[in-house]
């Protein structure tokens, strides 16, 4: 016959696995349990610590045993990003796989190419998969989508849907955590202005709602310092645009925008650190000097800002997105209550970007 411990865990380990899904589940205290299963309190402890080695329940101070939410089934949790392989995606699928490898959960990553048909196949697949949750990066997040009709499936079966990064604003009462991309665009713009730049161009990417917000922030700088907003020196790019620069490293748009503007502008505020290092580069091969004649200033401060001889002036986020975001679903999958949440953005200043000298 097991052991009295391993006996109370496996009961125990039942009415966990029982509660799954249902909320935040707390076990009754160390004094109930004794009662309850007529043990000692050493018995219970070392069944209770038991459970707490598989990752089944955590201790919180003062309050008693609670489910991690890890059930007896169905721990995987799902990831669905636009490229896996884009330059800051390895590192946020690390982190959200240490996170959650670290309770006991197993991670699938899905790509959309951000390509909303195959978003709808992903999330058409899913509807049949066994999963706890899903961390979701939005496809073209400033355009309609119709597959939203799928997430709400999805979270009407009861599996957790967090969205990291991108979100879509038209579905409602979904957790989400995101940039302050407002702030990050004006910070950034701010800074050029402080610098003495007034003609200050601007690249970013219209199709995913990033890219409208940071727009928005840049665009709304300009106005409060009394800048008249460059219209002209605006470039759009698009998914398609990204798609060709990733596979065939065609940089046509931005190469554009220095053909039509050459000269007409001393800083240039780009969506992200990939951008600015390829922009940089063509400015290099136009022999056009940054920081001596454009600045160039970018978001994410990633690995990508320090890979030319300039490096990039950029924004960094106070928080880990990848960790934050699985911190959040295991919150989520223990029943707690989640609120949307934005990532500021700091100032990480290098070398690309230099007062404005007529």
């Amino acid at each position: 016959m097991p052991a009295k411990y391993i006996r109370l865990a496996n009961i125990l380990r039942e009415s966990l696995f029982q509660h799954t899904g249902s909320g935040v589940y707390k076990l009754p205290s160390e004094s109930e349990l004794c009662k309850q299963y007529h043990m000692s309190r050493q018995t219970v402890r070392t069944a209770l610590h038991l459970l707490a080695e598989e990752g089944l329940i955590e201790k919180r101070q003062g309050s008693g045993s609670y489910s991690t939410g890890l059930g007896a089934m169905q721990n995987t949790i799902a990831v669905i990003v636009n490229y896996a392989d884009e330059y800051t995606t390895p590192t946020f699928l690390a982190n959200i796989k240490s996170v959650l490898g670290a309770k006991g959960y197993a991670i699938k990553i899905y790509s959309t190419h951000s390509k909303i048909s195959k978003e709808r196949k992903i999330l058409e697949d899913l509807q049949h998969a066994s999963i706890r949750g899903l961390i979701a990066e939005g496809s073209k997040t400033a355009l309609p989508n119709p597959n939203l009709d799928l997430y709400e499936q999805l979270m009407a079966k009861g599996i957790c849907v967090l969205f990291a990064g991108g979100t879509y604003p038209a579905l409602s009462g979904c957790a989400c955590i995101r940039e302050d991309n407002y702030y990050g665009g004006y910070l950034l713009a701010k800074h050029l202005i402080q610098l003495g730049h007034r003609q200050i161009a601007g690249i970013f990417k219209i199709d995913d709602l990033q890219g409208p917000e940071r727009y928005s922030g840049f665009a709304s700088a300009m106005r409060d310092y009394g800048i008249p907003l460059p219209e002209e020196l605006i470039t759009w790019y698009t998914a398609a645009n990204l798609e060709a620069l990733h596979s065939k490293s065609d940089t046509g748009f931005l190469s554009d925008l220095l053909r039509r503007n050459k000269g007409l502008y001393s800083a240039t505020v780009c969506q992200n650190d990939e951008i600015a290092y390829w922009l940089i580069r063509e400015l290099s091969y136009a022999g056009v000097r940054v920081p001596e004649q454009i600045s160039v200033v970018s978001f994410d401060n990633s690995y990508m800002s320090d890979l030319n001889s300039v490096h990039i002036t950029t924004l960094s986020h106070d928080k880990d997105l990848g960790s934050l975001a699985a911190s959040t679903l295991l919150k989520m999958i223990q029943g707690m209550t989640v609120f949307p949440e934005e990532l500021s953005w700091s100032l990480v200043e290098k070398n690309s970007a230099a007062p404005y000298t007529a």
